[in-house]
């Protein structure tokens, strides 16, 4: 067939998507995307805007200018200290100046980035520092006694330390030192640590020069459960993260220096990572940084810098609802939120959206997708908006739902099936994993796990998850990690833990264990025990101990079944 007749073809199907006729004005369905290293991004808005803020930390305002000269200092260091193209950059640290800084220096020095939950204790970083090959990491001073005790069963040969106070205001700084309000840990100098200050201020800025093939080389591994249970590596391209970034500009109709953006999802999480670095970074917004999220310190910032778009999770939302002080704030000047990670709950969505006057959509995404797929159009008026939906389908990205049992028969609208996305911001695959891999990405597709819907307008919507992943308030906890640590009590034979359903977390992890005969220990003390060894999102908030657990013909226990009995229980209670 000619090229240009399969050009035709190829142009017709994409005119034939159901979603289209619900498209929002003024945004491109087809976007020609830079192909450049995903640093560039951020050296191009600083050519073009060097004196426009970049960052706002504590009233600190950094430059796009500072930024790009800061992370060009940062790979300079690296560079010398050994760091080479596909090395990895571990980055153990919360919404800081250095987040950003190391980030992108890091890609600059040609590594990979892999992003490291702050709230992850020693078992979960070993794991993610070994199974990334990592050998250099940024961290905070505060988490530092955490790496300290996992170097000896690491490779990491470079150990590089910062602090919440590095780039705050000098007075804040010093202030907040003498009441003791902002946090630090002295950390001890030897061969193998360093200060992050001190390497930016000893070197120029003369990164090396790194050939880089956005489409192959990695930019990040960014980790995940998946369909495992077991803590994975997603494989993101530059060309992954860049088009997903100048998806989120388009979607937003961002206008170059004219947004400000709200920093406060977690810059590790691929959401944050997304909309509150890259996309920013990439439309020259200003981004204002919170450590944490906290009501006040939102409202505060809000009001103070007057933020557009704040990107967020359901409960972030609830929780500033029912805050008392809401009425003391003026959060008028936000004109777009985007909430993901878990169902928007209508009630909230109509309230947030009186308060603020801006609007505030359902979207989709995950960590193998950059993360954004879907999303609402962000429609004032929500004659496009479909509450309860994660909405359609982006730029560039095509979507449809399929039998659960081979994922080869694409459903008819209303049909229930595993939601399966293919577009540019799919990952590469697993790291080092070939089988989870072929098992994921099939023909070009990314089959999600998720089981939805699509109608006959082409809004999705998300009905129930195709494996036994939990989500507690957004955050994402696999089963299967909690049973492992759990098995490690002597008195433990077996154990099973779902996901309890929950009106203010969404769901919470619940254990059920048997044990072992002639063994004792108490509910509260296996509690403690795995509560001690995991982040305090995963932590078991209640836990079962029973004769025995429902199992399969193998001898698998049926976290299904036991979801089913607890949901009965709350049902009869209620």
């Amino acid at each position: 067939m000619p090229a240009k007749k399969k050009k035709k073809i190829k142009e017709e199907e994409k005119l034939e998507k159901p979603w289209y006729k619900f498209w929002p004005q003024g945004v491109k369905k087809q976007i020609d995307y830079p192909e450049v290293p995903l640093f560039e991004i951020l050296k191009a808005s600083a050519q073009k805007h060097p004196n426009e803020t970049a960052v706002i930390y504590f009233d600190r305002e950094l430059t796009y200018r500072e930024l790009d000269l800061l992370s060009d200092k940062f790979a300079t260091a690296l560079a010398d200290l050994g760091v080479k193209k596909g090395d990895k950059v571990a980055i153990f640290l919360p919404n800081v100046p250095q987040f950003i800084i190391a980030y992108y220096g890091a890609l600059k020095a040609g590594a990979i980035v892999t992003a490291i939950s702050p709230l992850y204790r020693e078992r979960e970083v070993e794991h993610q520092v070994n199974d990334s090959e990592t050998e250099t990491i940024v961290v905070l001073d505060l988490l530092y006694p955490i790496v300290e005790k996992v170097l000896e069963k690491t490779k990491l040969r470079n150990v590089i330390v910062t602090g919440l106070k590095d780039y705050m205001p000098k007075l804040l700084s010093v202030l907040g030192s003498l009441l003791g309000k902002i946090p630090s840990h002295k950390v001890e100098r030897k061969p193998n640590i360093h200060f992050f200050t001190e390497l930016i201020a000893k070197y120029e800025a003369k990164p090396p020069k790194i050939e880089i093939n956005p489409r192959e080389d990695l930019a990040a591994l960014q980790y995940t459960g998946g369909t495992t249970g077991v803590s994975k590596g997603a494989m993101l391209t530059h060309m992954n993260l860049v088009s997903n970034a100048v998806m989120c500009s388009e979607w937003l109709q961002a206008k170059e220096c004219e947004e400000t953006v709200l920093a406060v999802l977690p810059l590790f999480h691929i959401y944050g990572m997304t909309t509150g670095m890259n996309a920013p970074i990439y439309f020259a917004g200003r981004i204002v940084m919170l450590p944490r999220f906290d009501p006040v310190s939102t409202f505060q910032a809000i009001q103070k810098h007057r933020v557009t778009v704040f990107c967020g999770a359901p409960t972030m939302y609830a929780v500033l609802l029912s805050h008392p002080d809401l009425q003391k704030y003026d959060c008028t000047s936000i004109k777009f939120c985007i909430s993901g990670a878990a169902p928007l709950p209508p009630e909230v969505q109509k309230k947030f959206m009186e308060v603020t006057g801006g609007v505030l959509v359902e979207g989709y995404g995950l960590t193998e997708s950059s993360p954004v797929t879907h999303c609402n159009p962000l429609d004032k008026s929500m004659k496009t908006v479909k509450v309860g939906s994660i909405g359609i389908p982006w730029p560039d990205t095509d979507a449809k739902i399929v039998d659960v049992e081979t994922g080869e028969k694409e459903l008819a609208p209303g049909e229930v099936g595993e939601l399966i996305v293919k577009g540019p911001q799919v990952m590469k695959g697993y790291w080092k994993m070939p089988e989870e891999t072929a098992d994921v990405l099939r023909d070009g597709w990314l089959y999600t796990g998720d089981i939805g819907k699509m109608d006959e307008d082409g809004y999705f919507y998300i009905t129930d998850r195709k494996k036994d992943l939990i989500k507690y308030k957004g955050y994402s906890v696999y089963p299967r990690e909690i049973e492992d640590v759990l098995y490690e009590h002597q008195a433990v034979k077996i154990c099973g833990v779902i996901g309890k359903p929950d009106p203010v977390a969404g769901e919470i992890p619940k254990a059920f264990v048997v044990l072992k005969e002639g063994a004792k220990a108490t509910e509260e003390e296996l509690m403690n025990f795995v509560n001690e060894k995991v982040a305090p999102y995963k932590a078991i908030r209640e836990l079962e101990i029973r004769k025995e657990l429902p199992l399969s013909a193998v001898g698998k226990v049926l976290r299904r079944v036991l979801r089913e009995e607890e949901i009965k229980k709350m049902g009869a209670k209620a």
